[in-house]
């Protein structure tokens, strides 16, 4: 949904640091160095964001418990996201939103606010037309490459909007908004967790925040938050409690937003993920009561 970026180096967990090794080993002609320990790496975000989008599960990760990629907990997952995003709880009716929020990131639409100025918007309909070239959208794929970036228009009004919720009626482009969602942010910020050591709820936290901020290693990106948390707490993984690591990391979250621009509003942080965390619910289980932006969801 959105992006960002740059400054702290920090340890990644030894689980990270083996897989790193293993695909080295695996494949001689990888970026990743033989031994050389994570921790000390300059492009640790990196290594982070690779260990996070590695497609082939390791045996570490997948002897662990499913947690938020269970079905019933990715559905809630998808519920919480929805209402920060569309003010619902209903995130299949989302997939034809389509609106400018006035945050800098032009249009925000679909089932994860892939945004027209963060590039996910971008990917997700090149992808689409690649399997699909007659779609709907596909005429506007030179106007979305002019505006990624920014949060320009140009070339996007006045029918761009209409187009894109023509296409969402297509089960096909639902689909790719799916898996787009999931190759991106899901599955990335599961796996990570997991790695991590974290259990349901840090698996969604990690969502949560990967969906706000965007999976970059730039300057409040996700890696860089993920970073700036762990110079300041050892996540699970790394011997520390969950409790402690999750409330430094949402910190970052929290600070993050506010960075972006000092008036946003911060409750998906304060009045969800941090109420979730309070209460002790590790586990993410219902039921579930919390705010954001004024309204109250119960789940």
């Amino acid at each position: 949904m959105k992006r960002a970026g740059c400054l702290l180096f920090a340890t990644l967990p030894v689980l990270v640091t083996a897989i790193a090794y293993l695909v080295a080993s695996d494949h001689p002609d990888s970026d990743i160095p033989m031994g050389s320990g994570a921790s000390a790496a300059p492009s640790s975000r990196q290594e982070a964001k690779a260990a996070a989008e590695d497609p082939d599960d390791d045996a570490a990760v997948a002897a662990m418990p499913p947690g938020l990629a269970a079905p019933k907990k990715k559905e809630l997952a998808g519920k919480i996201v929805a209402s920060a995003v569309n003010s619902t709880l209903d995130w299949r009716t989302t997939y034809g939103s389509v609106k400018d929020i006035g945050d800098g990131q032009g249009y925000t639409a679909g089932i994860v606010g892939f945004c027209t100025g963060t590039h996910d918007l971008l990917t997700l309909v090149e992808r689409y037309t690649e399997k699909y070239p007659g779609n709907g959208l596909a005429r506007y794929l030179p106007a979305l490459r002019t505006v990624d970036g920014t949060d320009s228009h140009e070339g996007l009004d006045p029918g761009f909007t209409a187009a894109w919720k023509a296409e969402a009626k297509v089960e096909a482009f639902r689909e790719a908004q799916r898996v787009e969602r999931d190759r991106v942010y899901f599955d990335p910020a599961v796996r990570l967790a997991k790695l991590d050591g974290l259990g349901t709820l840090g698996q969604f936290v990690y969502y949560d925040a990967m969906v706000f901020h965007g999976p970059d290693t730039t300057e409040n990106g996700f890696y860089e938050l993920r970073e700036r948390a762990l110079a300041e707490a050892d996540t699970p993984a790394e011997g520390g409690t969950e409790e402690h690591y999750l409330d430094v990391f949402l910190d970052m979250h929290r600070r993050a937003i506010e960075e972006k621009r000092l008036d946003h509003d911060t409750s998906r942080v304060d009045t969800a993920l941090r109420k979730f965390l309070a209460e002790g619910n590790l586990d993410l289980d219902t039921p579930l009561r919390w705010t954001i932006y004024g309204q109250t969801y119960r789940i």
